[in-house]
């Protein structure tokens, strides 16, 4: 299938034409033309997919269609609430892409930098709005949004809202919204109490699912390596001396381990930068684009900071330390193999971590395959999986002594996919 087939306006297709797109993804596929007629839609997509692209264009089309504006108001007739900063940069860039033939204007706000840019921008007016919520209800408290002519309201990155405590923002968001509107609402994961506020907010809706919930892509590939903590630096210096390793994406689990990664590398000469919490929204950027340069060859991120983190080609992920929530695990690795790409998701895992491990499994359905072809391997038993089969035991520890004549880690090529960057 072709844009060309989805019944888009022809500014539209133009716009994609010219960002190099030709074929959908699946859930563009299905959830274009739900989203055109004018349906509430329950998306349920892994990250990588095309989702941002899924939503964005049938609401530019949709409110790109003539209407009566009311004298001396600004009415803000879209609002895409997401998680994070990162996340809300990337879709209004996304709207301005695909936009960028039609007379909407799309503004962006998010905490940690000063308000005053986004208050002058919202004064001049703005048909569509992308917004954290922290930041959204500020304003609104300051008489800056009024969020009372909303025709289309998507809820993005639902299980990130729950796991970062947004949950009751959003729902105080929800309140200042018209009862009559579109209502779309996306979810990589679909636990309980997601699945209530969706039943909450959306009115038959339809639903789009391209990938069994929890899963994570065929086209990434997944290694665990067995290591003692004390070695997880040695190890990742030890990978990183494979060139073909362009740029990488590494995860830690708190700020501070963040930190120390980049300075160990910093030490040994390869560019790295950290992204966190604690870092300016000038900082994050800049060491975000950075790493889209290619100027920065290792980007270390926490999960939440990481959200929304989207790079073209990235073909490593790493997780330094295994997420402590499964679902995580699939966020992260998510980074790589987006829209068709192949990519690499290597693990480390000490043994603090099996249970972490042995949760992931559970969750993605299988186990993940030991690479024992390194330096710094230890023994440790995995975890036994969600079908209560006991998969690969490592069997010969390695006290971090180097061994030069050992066996490089297999390194999958990468195949190439020119249709379409993922969004």
């Amino acid at each position: 299938m072709l844009f060309t087939d989805l019944e888009i306006i022809a500014p539209i297709l133009q716009a994609l034409k010219e960002e190099g797109y030709t074929n959908p993804t699946p859930i563009q596929e299905q959830a274009i033309p739900l989203i055109l007629s004018g349906s509430d839609l329950l998306g349920c997509a892994q990250t990588g997919t095309g989702k941002t692209a899924a939503f964005a264009i049938p609401m530019l089309q949709l409110l790109s269609k003539p209407y009566a504006q009311k004298p001396g108001q600004k009415n803000i007739r879209a609002l895409i609430l997401t998680p994070t900063r990162e996340l809300a940069i990337q879709i209004e860039d996304s709207f301005k892409a695909y936009g960028r033939e039609l007379r909407l204007k799309t503004i962006v706000v998010f905490g940690g930098v000063s308000q005053q840019p986004q208050t002058l921008a919202l004064e001049r007016g703005a048909d569509i709005l992308v917004a954290t919520p922290g930041r959204l209800l500020d304003l609104m408290s300051q008489g800056y949004i009024n969020l009372k002519d909303v025709e289309i309201f998507v809820l993005d990155e639902a299980d990130r809202m729950l796991d970062m405590g947004f949950v009751h923002d959003v729902k105080r968001v929800i309140t200042k919204l018209p009862q009559k509107r579109q209502t779309l609402f996306f979810s990589a994961t679909m636990p309980s109490e997601i699945q209530s506020l969706a039943n909450a907010i959306l009115t038959n809706p339809k639903k789009v699912e391209v990938t069994p919930v929890s899963s994570t892509a065929d086209t990434i590939n997944q290694s665990l390596f067995f290591v003692d903590k004390a070695n997880k630096k040695n190890l990742l210096s030890f990978m990183l001396e494979d060139q073909n390793i362009k740029s990488v994406l590494v995860f830690t689990r708190t700020k501070h381990g963040a930190d120390k990664v980049v300075k160990d590398l910093v030490r040994l000469n390869i560019k790295a930068e950290a992204i966190h919490g604690n870092k300016s929204q000038n900082a994050r950027q800049r060491a975000l684009n950075n790493f889209k340069e290619r100027t920065t060859r290792v980007l270390v991120a926490t999960d939440i900071a990481a959200r929304g983190i989207d790079v073209d080609e990235l073909s490593h992920v790493i997780n330094y330390e295994l997420p402590n929530v499964p679902e995580t695990y699939v966020h992260r690795i998510g980074r790589t193999g987006r829209a068709g790409l192949n990519g690499i998701a290597f693990s480390f895992c000490e043994h603090e971590e099996l249970p972490y491990l042995k949760d992931i499994q559970k969750l993605i359905g299988k186990s993940i395959d030991v690479n024992k072809s390194h330096p710094y391997h230890m023994d440790l038993s995995i975890p036994v999986n969600n079908s209560g089969q006991r998969t690969e035991t490592t069997k010969n520890r390695n006290n971090g002594n180097r061994n030069n004549n050992q066996k490089r880690f297999f390194n999958p090529n990468k195949k190439k996919n020119t249709n379409q960057r993922s969004n």
